[in-house]
């Protein structure tokens, strides 16, 4: 069993594929639903982001694991298997493991080093979890790469400047606004301070991007949202820093439009959510010509594309963020995670390799166990006489004997197992004690315990 990843980023494809392979919660649940129909693949998890969706499948075959994969994706995308693999990328065993460290550090982020993948990969964990998708083997995996994210970015100083998708889309808004003037010292971005701004979807990044605007020093925020409830909670924080802010539902936002110099979308809705109309009529009722910047975080895409052709229009969308410098991290410090990844890929490796090397041992001493109780049983059966003191101490002492000789080996076992190739020598094991594949199958899902007599000392 290992596992297989198949995936499409914005480092593999246009944000236009990107947008057909888009999930929201209740998708899914029903690609997850429709992995586990089949017997290729007993776990499943999906990571959809705002520039990429991940399969993360752990499956009993590579070729029959990718084929199950990628045909649920096609179906789900209404693109052919062909068209979709264009592209793809795929990682399996190993690569697996290491692309989703990478992911959940930063390192593979349109801004390398953002924080906010750790919570996607969180969240797409839980979604999976609740939906009866993960077993032990993405279990741990999961948990590990968090680990790994939170030491990358505690550890490095990969995310110093707090970049991410919102912050950078908003120091590209700023030097628009600004017209290419210097940045204001005063830690506010002298593009944005006093200016009037629309926030479109009130989830996480719609709260991040208006905190962003309070640092930025924004005179006014409008939060736009289809649950007013959530728009009035985002609106309460904002007050409470001092800021003019007022929610409104949806159907208010061509009005607002009118005053505002940025807009911020990222809804999560699987369609635009801003209309060509929309704009154009809150720029028609304007009392005269100006600039209008608008941040489309959704993916899919929150802005009609056509938005971007109406004069004193500019739009700031996933293609433009991934093309902006900003969104680098230092090479220093984006070597300095790639090494602590490597180290824990590394690390993980070993440690499952030794895991799956245990009922190996644990059937070996089962067995040695097993031929200790026959031979006794044959001793009473040739001395009836021996009483129970002496016969005692001979049991004692075979099972000393037995414990002494399989120490080694199987301590050894595991230290070997550790290294590249190690489950070689847990195969070794197998074939020169004759062990029963179906035995070990039985410690190995944990219907046989481990014997109470085993050596302590391992």
């Amino acid at each position: 069993m290992s596992v297989l990843l198949f995936g499409v980023s914005h480092r593999s494809a246009p944000v236009t594929v990107l947008e057909r392979l888009s999930t929201d919660e209740s998708d899914q649940a029903k690609i997850v639903e429709e992995l586990l129909r089949s017997s290729l693949v007993t776990e499943a998890m999906i990571l959809s982001t705002c520039n990429r969706v991940e399969v993360y499948a752990v499956v009993e075959a590579f070729h029959g694991g990718l084929s199950v994969v990628g045909q649920v994706l096609s179906d789900h995308s209404g693109m052919s298997l062909g068209d979709l693999t264009k592209y793809a990328y795929v990682r399996y065993a190993e690569a697996a493991v290491e692309h989703l460290f990478a992911v959940t550090s930063g390192l593979d982020s349109a801004v390398i080093g953002e924080q906010q993948v750790l919570g996607q990969v969180r969240r797409s964990y839980a979604a999976a979890e609740s939906n009866h998708a993960v077993g032990r083997i993405l279990h741990e995996l999961s948990q590990r790469a968090l680990s790994v994210g939170k030491r990358v970015h505690s550890e490095t100083g990969i995310d110093a400047a707090g970049a991410s998708v919102v912050s950078v889309a908003l120091d590209m808004a700023d030097a628009k606004l600004s017209g290419g003037q210097e940045r204001s010292d005063q830690g506010g971005v002298s593009g944005l301070a006093g200016r009037s701004a629309v926030v479109v979807g009130a989830g996480s990044m719609g709260a991040l991007a208006a905190a962003h605007l309070v640092r930025a020093g924004i005179g006014r925020v409008h939060v736009v949202n289809r649950s007013l409830p959530r728009a009035e909670r985002v609106v309460a924080n904002l007050r409470s820093q001092g800021v003019d802010a007022h929610a409104f539902p949806f159907d208010h936002l061509p009005p607002l439009l009118t005053d505002a110099d940025v807009v911020v979308s990222c809804t999560g809705a699987v369609r635009p959510v801003v209309s060509l109309a929309d704009v154009h009529r809150g720029l028609a009722h304007g009392q005269e010509p100006k600039q209008l910047v608008i941040c489309d975080l959704g993916m899919p895409r929150d802005v009609d594309p056509a938005v971007a052709g109406l004069p004193g229009v500019y739009v700031i969308d996933m293609d433009r963020i991934q093309r902006e410098p900003s969104a680098r991290a230092a090479s220093a410090d984006a070597e300095a995670a790639k090494a602590i990844v490597a180290a824990e890929v590394a690390n993980y490796l070993a440690g499952q390799r030794m895991a799956e090397v245990t009922p190996t041992v644990t059937a070996l001493r089962q067995r040695a166990a097993d031929v200790v109780e026959a031979e006794l049983l044959r001793l009473d059966n040739r001395l009836p006489g021996l009483d129970s003191a002496h016969r005692d101490e001979v049991a004692r002492t075979v099972r000393r004997v037995v414990d002494k000789l399989l120490h080694a080996p199987t301590v050894r076992v595991k230290q070997l197992a550790g290294a590249p190739g190690g489950d070689s020598y847990a195969e070794a094991l197998r074939e020169l004690f004759e062990l029963d594949p179906q035995a070990v199958d039985a410690v190995a899902g944990g219907e046989l315990p481990l014997p109470s007599d085993v050596d302590k000392t391992e």
